[in-house]
């Protein structure tokens, strides 16, 4: 069994291609993925604060001073708009960026006349700046209004703040920055680290059933002095030994890169958030993608041997990978805790304890169920791999 696995480590390690998805891949997807992030993230914003905004107004007449102060920015670019045109639709065909409707009421004595409303239509799909640019011009004109009213009703500061808020709540958040971070990103974190871990043993799980059969060694395997088991077991440490070492990479680099981040090479509250987690936490992610990476290899190799050539072994296998966010989907769901039943749950439970990992809330007493599920789950593949591999009918098909 384990002269088969060294041999077919050597022939694995001289693959390109499998070194590329094995090693590679889970170097570089974290580093790629946050440098996207803040490249595109940040240009889309760039060009959104920079973006000259096309506007019409309607009821110019009712708000001269407010109309003065939008046609003098330099941000603010107007349009002419006639008053029997379809406001949504000329929005929607992108004529102006937004449309301003202001009423015959408007006026800047709140007392006299009331609370004045001002219709903004705007395509709010996306990024944009149009609220915040025109709710820096409002604003001088709403405090503007108020002053007025204050100096007329004699209030002075406390009680013209206790008018405008006359009750306050005050958030006192119990859960620190690594928690609410942790719930904001902890759930896409497993998708990636699952994916990374089905590649690195997609590949040599292909070639060493499906690639065998189609180069015609596996018949010479077969009547080796060999005894099957041994063999569909050498295969299949071959298989998790390029899986565990693409999930040994992955949090590695997720390490690392928290390193790199922590020391000031991010915004202070990501650098916070990545310096908490801490080395117990990477070698717990790590040790419960072991099983998680047995499962992938046992499924893989009985699909690759059940398989007639390498493309049908392919064919088999790509569905996997929409059957692996099944389980991140669902740990991803409001109401789904690694509590009760859902600890016992196979992939999903990992998900979710990874997820709790990040956030530093994670019940240890746990790990317990995580790894029994799964490796239990591992075992059981893993025999009838075994069984599949001693079918005549299921090898040469």
């Amino acid at each position: 069994m384990w002269k088969v696995m060294l041999k077919e480590i050597k022939e694995l390690l001289r693959d390109r291609k499998t070194l590329f998805f094995m090693i590679a891949l889970p170097i570089l997807v974290f580093p790629l993925l946050i440098g996207l992030v803040v490249f595109f993230g940040g240009k889309a914003v760039d060009k959104a604060e920079n973006k000259v905004l096309d506007y019409a107004v309607i009821g110019a007449q009712y708000a001269p001073a407010l109309v003065e102060e939008l046609s003098t920015s330099d941000m603010f670019n107007e349009v002419l708009i006639n008053d029997d045109d379809d406001i949504k639709a000329y929005v929607k065909a992108e004529k102006a960026d937004f449309v301003l409707v202001i009423p015959s009421n408007f006026s800047d004595d709140a007392l006299a006349n009331g609370q004045v409303k001002l219709q903004l239509y705007l395509n709010d799909a996306g990024l944009n700046m149009v609220r915040k640019r025109l709710d820096k011009i409002v604003d001088a004109f709403s405090e503007e209004s108020q002053a007025k009213a204050f100096e007329t009703l004699g209030l002075n500061e406390q009680q013209q703040i206790a008018l405008i808020e006359p009750i306050v709540i005050e958030k006192v958040d119990v859960a620190d920055k690594r928690e609410n971070w942790g719930e904001k990103i902890g759930g896409m974190i497993p998708y990636f680290i699952f994916m990374l871990c089905l590649q690195g043993a997609m590949i040599p799980a292909t070639d060493l059933g499906a690639g065998e059969k189609e180069r015609g060694t596996l018949e010479t395997l077969l009547i080796s002095p060999i005894e099957r088991h041994h063999l569909v077991l050498g295969k299949f440490f071959t298989i998790a030994f390029a899986g565990v070492t693409s999930a040994l990479i992955t949090v590695s680099s997720m390490a690392v890169w928290g390193l790199v981040l922590s020391q000031g090479m991010a915004l202070k509250v990501v650098a916070e958030f990545m310096s908490a987690i801490g080395a117990i936490d990477f070698i717990l992610m790590f040790l419960m993608l072991v099983p998680v990476v047995a499962i992938f290899s046992a499924v893989l190799l009985s699909l690759s041997i059940y398989a007639r050539s390498f493309k049908e072994a392919q064919g088999y296998m790509t569905p996997l990978v929409f059957a692996v966010i099944v389980p991140v989907i669902l740990a991803m769901l409001p109401g789904v805790e690694l509590k009760g039943g859902w600890a016992w749950v196979p992939l999903t439970n990992v998900a979710l304890a990874i997820k709790e990992l990040i956030k530093g809330t994670m019940d240890y007493f746990q790990l317990v169920a995580i790894f029994s599920s799964t490796a239990i789950i591992a075992a059981g593949l893993l025999f009838f791999c075994v069984y599949w591999f001693n079918k005549e009918k299921v090898l040469f098909r």
